[in-house]
């Protein structure tokens, strides 16, 4: 048996529970934390149903692909345009739907194949994810009132493809964007949800390939449940936290999970934050396996090498599901982009 074969065999039970569910100083600018802002509350409250009747927005891509895609808020204020990450859905950014549109426009929208987003003809990849924000865009952003973009997981993927197929509309159509809890590239590499025995020095890549890629249905048990927080969350969620996070990623359906999830095996874009040249903020909490911090400082790195970092924010004890375990410092910093 090939090392590879036995490592992975070792590795795949606890690997299947938990994967497919879901340090520099920067020149003064990197935080352990930022401090809340006094007018947001970061409480379990933000995490209902909003309230608010959205405005829908009738976005349809070059391939035929009809997109969802909801409005918030007052349609001539500023407009805050959030991505969701995998296996997630426009119900991900309830909480900021919540504490933000009484001052701002929030849109958000369904990622190709998740929620009630269809999955289109074209192959799956990064690419597509770029194609599809800048067709949000070009419905939602309209000319001299760019937008704050802010991308979690998946959705900060979506936000550097599109910056590197678009590098011309970053200006136009950003004033500031958030990259919360993702990676450019390395995803499967340097993940630590799976405690690696001696001798295995990363998961092995056709496993994980495998793993992520299933479209198995995810068991609605308490032992899944406990995976579902170790993988994604940190020791600051709340119950109310980790339950509202379990219902967006179950009404994901399985084969979405796993088409997507066999293409983010293998993101490789490292380069496309070259082209982002306005104010960016780096959101990572200090707990987060799924993309761990290493990966986000090194974002932090080349956007400070441009000059165009605005902060590297570490948020201490929280997972990957940073706009959900940090509403208050989270939506403070889209705020203080949103303000400029």
């Amino acid at each position: 048996m090939s090392t590879e074969k036995r490592s992975g065999a070792r590795v795949v039970p606890v690997l299947a529970g938990a994967l497919v569910v879901g340090g520099v100083l920067l020149r003064r600018r990197t935080r352990r934390s930022a401090p809340p802002s006094t007018r947001l509350a970061d409480t379990d409250d933000l995490l209902r149903t909003p309230d608010l009747v959205p405005r829908t927005v009738d976005v349809v891509t070059d391939d035929g692909a009809r997109l969802r895609v909801l409005e918030y808020g007052d349609p001539d204020a500023t407009p805050i345009v959030l991505s969701h990450g995998w296996t997630c859905s426009a119900d991900f950014w309830a909480p900021q739907i919540n504490d933000l549109a009484d001052k701002y426009r929030v849109v958000v929208y369904d990622q190709r194949g998740h929620g009630r987003s269809e999955v289109g003809t074209r192959p799956l990849d990064p690419d597509v994810l770029g194609d599809d924000l800048a067709a949000v865009l070009a419905a939602t952003v309209r000319p001299g009132a760019p937008a704050v973009i802010a991308g979690h997981s998946m959705g900060g993927i979506s936000v550097m493809s599109w910056a590197s197929r678009y590098p011309t509309q970053v200006r136009e159509r950003a004033k500031g964007i958030l990259l919360a809890d993702t990676a450019s590239d390395s995803l499967v590499r340097e993940t630590t949800v799976v405690p690696l025995p001696p001798g295995v020095p990363q998961v092995p890549a056709r496993l994980a390939a495998s793993v992520m890629g299933s479209a198995l249905p995810l068991p609605a048990t308490r032992l899944s449940t406990r995976a579902l927080r170790y993988a994604t969350m940190g020791t600051r969620s709340t119950p109310a936290q980790v339950a509202f996070c379990e219902r967006v990623v179950r009404d994901c359906a399985p084969r979405t999970r796993g088409m997507w999830g066999a293409v983010l095996t293998t993101v490789e874009i490292r380069d496309a934050v070259t082209n982002i040249d306005v104010p960016t903020v780096v959101v990572v909490g200090t707990e987060d396996r799924l993309t761990p911090p290493v990966q986000s400082r090194r974002l932090a790195e080349q956007l400070d090498r441009a000059n165009v970092l605005d902060e590297l924010i570490e948020l201490p004890g929280v997972g990957h599901m940073a706009s959900v375990e940090a509403i208050a410092e989270f939506d403070a910093a889209l705020v203080r982009l949103a303000d400029r």
